[in-house]
C-alpha cells in the first residue's frame, strides 16, 4: 500500500504536471488545491528538489518546477524516493533487498509468487510517467 506520504508526493506532482507551463507553482497553491498538509508538503517538495526531480525559485514569481521533464520521470522512481521499496517483501526487492529471517528462498513459495508480482507491478511503474497522471 503506497503511504500517504507516496499519495501526496503524486498529488502534488500531478499539480505540477498540470501547471507545467505557468511558471513556478507557490507550496501554498498546490497544498490548498490538493488538500495537502503545507509542513508535510514542504518536506515532500524538498525530497523531491534534492532528488533533482523538481526545482525551485525564490522571491516574486517564485515556486516549485520541474527540473526533470515529467515526461521522463517514472513512477517507479517517485515511489521508490518517497515511499520506499516497491517489492511487498524485502527478500524480493531489487534495491533493498534484505534476507528474510529464518528463510530459505530457495524453499519458499511466498518469495517465488512476490517476485512475480514485483517484476508486473516493475513493468507497469517503469512504463508509466508523471504524464499519466493527468488526463
Amino acid at each position: 500500500m503506497l503511504s500517504k506520504k507516496s499519495q501526496y508526493a503524486f498529488k502534488a506532482l500531478s499539480y505540477l504536471v498540470e501547471k507545467r507551463n505557468e511558471g513556478p507553482v507557490l507550496i501554498s497553491e498546490i497544498a490548498e488545491n490538493k488538500k495537502i498538509p503545507l509542513k508535510f508538503l514542504e518536506n515532500i517538495l524538498l525530497q523531491l528538489k534534492k532528488a533533482e526531480i523538481l526545482d525551485s525559485k525564490k522571491g516574486k514569481g517564485g515556486g516549485y518546477f520541474f527540473r526533470e521533464n515529467p515526461g521522463e520521470v517514472n513512477l517507479a522512481k517517485i515511489i521508490r524516493l518517497v515511499n520506499g521499496p516497491i517489492a511487498l517483501l524485502p527478500c524480493v526487492s531489487l534495491n533493498f533487498y534484505e534476507k528474510c529471517e529464518n528463510c530459505t528462498e530457495d524453499h519458499c513459495g511466498l518469495h517465488d509468487v512476490l517476485i512475480e508480482v514485483r517484476d508486473a507491478s516493475l513493468k507497469i511503474l517503469e512504463e508509466k510517467t508523471l504524464l499519466d497522471l493527468v488526463g
